[in-house]
């Protein structure tokens, strides 16, 4: 949530970003706020969510924020990241965008030499965590298996409804954190082309865009935008219907029921007709030209589709020319 939004942006190249967190929702932002807004923060995101958790729509808003020169201020380290890994990602995700990062009480701001240099302390650091976890890992697993144990949760294996609400809900942040990670590649291209594509032609235009690991499909592409813009992270347009494309004949018919509800329709009137319905053009386009109705409407009138107006009509048309 945005607690405080004044011009942004006015005046300066640099803007200061804040991100205030807490665990649970009986504990308070307040200390929190009040140092990021004594810091200079003109805009602060505050979110209450655990630490572990990477699925953080707060902290995806606040880092979308961010544009060239701006600074992620937090009070803290731990109040971003609890790992080192899921702190240097983020800070990598700021550094794509010409963004940086700043703790008021920790020696970190990645716009300094020396914050820098800390940095890659950090990162040398969280590498040597990471070689040691697999090690410890790969020890742990095979003396397991030398004595005779056969890794699986019970809970699980007797189907313990619990069980399976808690693998559920690990899940469901696990996507969500996928989702917040891979977004800035392929979201912008759904923006550009969404909702005047299907999501078929959407997801074939990605590929494996922020999808290393296989190629997009409209329904898990479908999927992943509605459920960003639950979040409150993407515009409700995007997953407003495409336009459709009817086929020839339906157009045909479509174009000679517009023309025959109102026969003194001249021809831009009927295309702003069929953009109002959304109704792509035979080459699959959305903006209609005169030509274009015209000879729909030619070849309507020789299958006889166009109902004649009446004699009377015809004569008062006549005489008001």
């Amino acid at each position: 949530m945005v607690l405080h939004r004044p011009e942004e942006h006015a005046g300066t190249s640099m803007a200061l970003i804040g991100y205030a967190r807490v665990s649970t929702e009986d504990q308070e932002t307040i200390s929190q706020l009040d140092e990021l807004k004594a810091a200079g923060c003109r805009v602060i995101f505050e979110e209450k969510a655990s630490g572990a958790s990477r699925a953080r729509p707060e902290l995806a808003k606040a880092i979308a924020h961010v544009q060239r020169g701006d600074i992620l201020v937090v009070a803290r380290i731990d109040r971003l990241a609890r790992s080192l890994s899921h702190l240097l990602e983020v800070i990598e995700r700021l550094e794509v965008v010409g963004g940086h990062f700043k703790s008021l009480r920790d020696p970190i701001d990645t716009s300094t030499p020396q914050g820098k240099f800390a940095l890659q302390v950090l990162g040398a650091a969280a590498e040597l965590e990471r070689a040691l976890i697999r090690e410890r890992t790969v020890a742990g697993l095979k003396a397991a298996k030398a004595r005779g144990r056969v890794g699986g949760n019970p809970a699980l294996k007797r189907r313990d409804p619990e069980a399976i609400a808690q693998l559920s809900a690990i899940r469901d942040r696990q996507y969500m954190a996928d989702l917040l990670a891979s977004m800035e590649a392929w979201l912008p291209k759904v923006r550009a082309l969404r909702p005047t594509k299907s999501w078929g032609s959407v997801a074939k235009s990605l590929g494996r865009l922020g999808s290393p690991d296989q190629p997009w499909t409209a329904d898990r592409l479908s999927r992943a935008v509605r459920r960003l813009v639950a979040e409150g992270l993407a515009e409700p347009e995007l997953i407003n219907p495409a336009p459709r494309k009817p086929p020839k004949d339906d157009i045909l018919l479509v174009i000679a029921g517009i023309k025959g509800a109102d026969p003194n329709l001249s021809l831009r009137a009927i295309a702003a007709r069929l953009e109002d319905l959304r109704i792509r053009t035979p080459r699959g386009g959305t903006t209609w030209s005169a030509s274009s109705v015209k000879a729909l409407l030619d070849r309507a009138d020789q299958a006889g589709l166009v109902p004649s107006s009446p004699p009377q009509e015809r004569t008062s048309s006549s005489k008001a020319q």
